[in-house]
């Protein structure tokens, strides 16, 4: 399989007055084209500085980070944000949504940085929010919509650059169960028939049990990289997911 992100001896220092703190110590890498999985640990772990990393919102201190081959750790901050919103679609726990906007125009809102022309923008966006079922809603703004829609919406506006990676932090953190097992369905659709690489970050044990590849931190370590079949550890998951995954084997 062709990797899509390879990460050898990274670390991460941060100096809080006259003591070094090791955010990563060592952490070796490789993710491929298509995967599914969940980077997990407890508070202090370091997968908050991994996901940093991962997503070019910061550079280790040392070691080498290759995003499709790219070099990240030698990037300007330009450099940087070009990854950013080419690459990397993100979704976060807050929706982070603008409160007076339409869906439609929320999900347009990247591509106004990546210099799409208007009629790219409003059909890309549409088709967006198509695939993740708000197709309906596209004129509604975040106040008249739930959580689980209004992340629908952060999810399209993720996908709407066709990014290489979809990287959630924490996705289903202010939604409730219910919601948030909706939300995680909708990803192993997004994973399974568009093929799209995810990577969930996060402290709950049911967003592993979700996923195919559980990696595990702790002091800035990966001290378990575990491949897992998602059916047979009994996550809940919709029957056509579940046919899906079975047609793709």
């Amino acid at each position: 399989m062709t990797s899509i992100i390879e990460a050898e001896n990274l670390t991460k220092i941060y100096k809080m007055g006259d003591t070094e703190v090791h955010a990563l110590d060592g952490v070796d890498l490789r993710i491929n084209k298509g995967e599914m999985l969940s980077i997990m640990g407890p508070s202090g772990s370091g997968k908050s500085t991994l996901m940093a990393i991962i997503g070019c919102l910061d550079l280790p201190t040392s070691g080498s980070y290759r995003l499709e081959g790219l070099n990240v750790e030698t990037m300007t901050d330009d450099q940087l944000a070009n990854v950013r919103s080419r690459k990397i679609g993100f979704v976060f726990q807050q929706f982070n949504l603008l409160a007076r906007t339409s869906a439609l125009d929320n999900v347009m809102l990247p591509m106004y940085y990546s210099g799409a022309k208007s009629k790219e923008r409003r059909e890309k966006s549409q088709e967006a929010l198509r695939i993740v079922g708000l197709a309906d809603r596209m004129h509604h703004r975040p106040n008249e919509l739930s959580g689980g829609q209004q992340q629908r919406v952060a999810i399209a506006r993720a996908l709407v650059n066709n990014p290489s990676i979809l990287l959630a932090d924490e996705p289903t953190g202010a939604l409730d169960s219910k919601t948030g097992t909706e939300i995680i369905a909708l990803f192993q659709k997004l994973h399974y028939e568009l093929g799209q690489t995810v990577i969930f970050v996060s402290h709950d044990p049911f967003i592993a049990r979700h996923t195919e590849r559980v990696i595990r931190l702790s002091d800035g370590k990966v001290v378990d990289d575990e491949k897992i079949d998602p059916l047979k550890a009994g996550a809940p998951r919709p029957s056509e997911i579940a046919l899906l995954k079975e047609a793709h084997h």
